[in-house]
């Protein structure tokens, strides 16, 4: 056992407090980095702990100790309060900081760690429990003078009823909002616009929200028409004292999830501010609430607020509110822990310029957000000033199916509001992430977008702006052979660096008249608009003093500058930029000119490989199926639900390309299956061929 480092004068000066000496950090990711980041600061010694995918993950280097969860799912490590203690009282920890997620709003686990003499750095499992039900945590609100909006819980016995659970929605007055009773993050949670969709949004509800929390219970209540996402960042400590820093504003949300948020809200003027900020006092002083906390409201468009939930814990968006205050909640937070009063600075906090946070997802826009796996080979943000990353990545580490898909957090700070966002929006552009497909180019064109540079938002904003289509920039024909000729002619350089005649130009032939040939099949960013697979043919021949090139049988007129295997300075139709290249076995990763480019050189000799049989159905990710509509020998029309897959704790539902058969199903309730694994075939035919049930049968390996 390690011993306690010292502690700080900071923590020596609080009277009758406890103080922490080592912090276990019972999380992982950009989270736990941030708080290993401010204990070492706080001269705090730190233990992780880490499942086995996360073994070689940056967190875990960050800390000082480290101990093994063996296992990779939630439930068998990051979820197991049992094991974190444990691992606690071996390493000698006198503190865990759950971070968000996972354990966080875990008031049994709260109390554990009292029980086992550890300090949680969070708030007392009583006010974790009194808003771990919403519906609960409603009513609290509401004798607290909290605006709220009327609700319902969905009981079996009215599961069991489907017109007495219609006739219920429509006394809230319909659109309504499906939510679990237990959890966040948009998981369990459904817009139903009339009766016809609630019994399926129901049942589908329950069944993520058993999936995610273990608790299946939710509940109904009246849906805002295109409201403002609007939260208060309140702190109190243990001798009652309770502030608010302000409001953030979280409008920019997709499947019920931020990936673009705010301080302060353009919404919001200086009453609203202080309506909203005493509500959120109110709230937090109802639940006896010590440490740092967030009251979610809805702002609908007159300015009327209500009560949406209190997250009792940190949010992952609050580096904007540290930004524009100057604070740093995770000191604060271990410092009302130790039992000290709150701190002046927060007593006394103003706002100073603005902040933006955006959300780095490894996740496919145009598929409809589904969540993306691979090994990140190159993960690069350019430093720039006013700009701050949180990240749980870095070269190497590989993005699996098991947790949250959040690569990292940009956040900017400007004087004003257009700063921040023109900052924010030039490093993203600037960052490269190879290796896993992103909503990069979604965020930036968000940043970008007149309707949000004006301050036009809801959290109806991506619905109304075609998402798939802002995250599938089409990349320029410019550009796009810009970044060809560097791959072709960067390949050539390398080659010619490990060939056998170092004086001879990069590229040279003993046949002069023939130039070299390349072909490239694109992918990733700027090629999906163009369709997936297209290939591009590039050619080429050195002469003395130039180089002769065609894209697609397109003359271009190229000057080359400087040429080594990692980049290519180049004057391309008289446009002179630096294009990066970046190579991981046949992928190429090209960036420069505005844009980026991934493309597949493609081998001038293709083993044939099998293929999956027309009308086969494939898995769009990994997953898990939990549940199967339609029977084998059934007809089903386009669109039609088939199945549904389970991934990083949300359901993507399968559905039917075209109208016809279903031929074949090759999965079960419970199975895991690969990306690419052939589900069903769906034809328009009477009777399955052999090709297709050899297709089903010889399919991906279920895990």
């Amino acid at each position: 056992m390690t011993p306690p480092s010292p502690a700080t004068s900071e923590s020596r000066a609080i009277p009758g407090g406890r103080v922490i000496t080592k912090l276990l950090v019972a999380n992982r990711g950009e989270i736990a980095v941030r708080i290993i980041r401010t204990a070492h600061a706080m001269d705090i010694a730190t233990v992780a702990v880490f499942s086995d995918p996360d073994a070689g993950a940056p967190f875990v280097a960050a800390a000082d100790e480290a101990v093994r969860l063996p296992g990779a799912t939630p439930a068998e490590t990051y979820l197991r309060g049992d094991l974190v203690i444990d691992a606690a009282l071996r390493t000698g920890a006198d503190a865990v900081h759950p971070g968000y997620g996972f354990l966080s709003e875990n008031a049994d686990f709260a109390r554990a760690c009292a029980d086992a003499g550890i300090v949680f750095v969070g708030p007392p499992p009583q006010a974790i429990e009194a808003m771990g039900s919403k519906t609960r945590a409603k009513e609290l609100m509401g004798a607290a003078g909290v605006p709220v909006l009327p609700g319902l819980i969905v009981d079996d016995e009215l599961l069991a009823e489907p017109d007495r659970l219609a006739k219920a929605a429509a006394e809230l007055d319909f659109p309504v909002l499906v939510k679990a009773v237990h959890g966040g993050g948009g998981r369990g949670m459904r817009i139903v616009r009339d009766a016809r969709a609630l019994a399926d949004a129901v049942a589908g509800a329950r069944r993520e929200a058993a999936s995610a929390f273990g608790d299946g219970t939710v509940f109904l209540e009246h849906y805002v028409s295109r409201p403002r996402h609007v939260e208060v960042q309140v702190f109190a400590d243990a001798h009652g004292d309770v502030v608010h820093l302000f409001e953030r504003e979280c409008s920019i949300q997709r499947r019920y999830q931020k990936i673009i948020e705010e301080a302060p809200s353009v919404a919001v003027d200086e009453h609203l501010r202080e309506r909203l900020g005493s509500a959120a006092v109110a709230a937090a002083a109802a639940i006896g609430y010590v440490g740092a906390g967030t009251v979610e409201f809805v702002l609908d468009r007159g300015g009327r607020f209500f009560f949406l939930e209190v997250n009792t814990r940190l949010q992952v968006e609050h580096p904007v509110t540290e930004l524009v205050t100057g604070l740093d909640l995770v000191r604060a937070q271990l410092l009302v822990a130790q039992g000290a009063p709150l701190p002046a600075e927060l007593r006394h906090a103003r706002i100073t310029g603005h902040a933006v946070e955006a959300r780095l997802y490894a996740e496919d826009v145009p598929a409809g957000f589904l969540p993306a796996t691979g090994t990140i080979h190159r993960f690069d943000v350019p430093a720039s000033d006013g700009v701050r990353v949180d990240s749980g990545v870095a070269d190497g580490s590989v993005v699996g199916v098991h947790y949250d898909p959040m690569l990292a957090k940009v956040i900017a700070h400007g004087a004003t509001r257009d700063e921040a966002i023109r900052r924010l929006a030039r490093a993203l552009a600037g960052t490269r992430v190879h290796g896993v497909t992103t909503n990069r180019e979604l965020l930036v064109a968000v940043l970008r977008d007149e309707a949000f540079r004006s301050g036009d938002i809801d959290t109806g904003y991506l619905d109304r702006h075609d998402a798939v289509a802002m995250g599938s920039p089409v990349t320029s024909a410019d550009v796009l052979a810009t970044h060809l000729v560097a791959a072709a002619l960067t390949a050539a350089a390398e080659r010619r660096a490990n060939g056998i005649l170092p004086s001879a130009p990069p590229g040279w032939r003993n046949v002069p008249t023939s130039p070299q040939q390349a072909a490239f099949t694109l992918s990733g960013p700027g090629s999906s608009q163009r369709g997936a697979g297209r290939q591009v043919e590039v050619s080429y021949r050195w002469r003395a003093d130039r180089v002769d090139v065609t894209v697609d049988g397109r003359a271009r007129d190229v000057v080359v500058h400087r040429l080594d295997g990692e980049q290519a300075d180049l004057t391309v139709d008289g446009v002179r930029s630096t294009v990066r290249v970046h190579r991981v076995g046949p992928e190429v990763y090209l960036d420069g000119r505005g844009g980026s480019t991934v493309a597949r050189e493609t081998p001038r000799f293709v083993e044939p490989g099998a293929r999956a049989a027309a009308g086969s159905l494939t898995a769009p990710m990994p997953g898990t199926v939990v549940r199967v509509a339609v029977e084998r020998g059934a007809a089903v029309t386009a669109g039609e639900v088939v199945l549904v897959l389970e991934a990083m704790k949300m359901e993507h539902a399968v559905t039917a390309p075209h109208d016809g058969v279903l031929r074949a199903l090759d999965v079960r309730i419970g199975q895991t299956v690969d990306g690419g694994h052939v589900l069903a075939v769906i034809t328009p035919g009477d009777t399955p061929t052999g090709a297709e049930e050899q297709a089903v049968a010889v399919a991906g390996t279920a895990r």
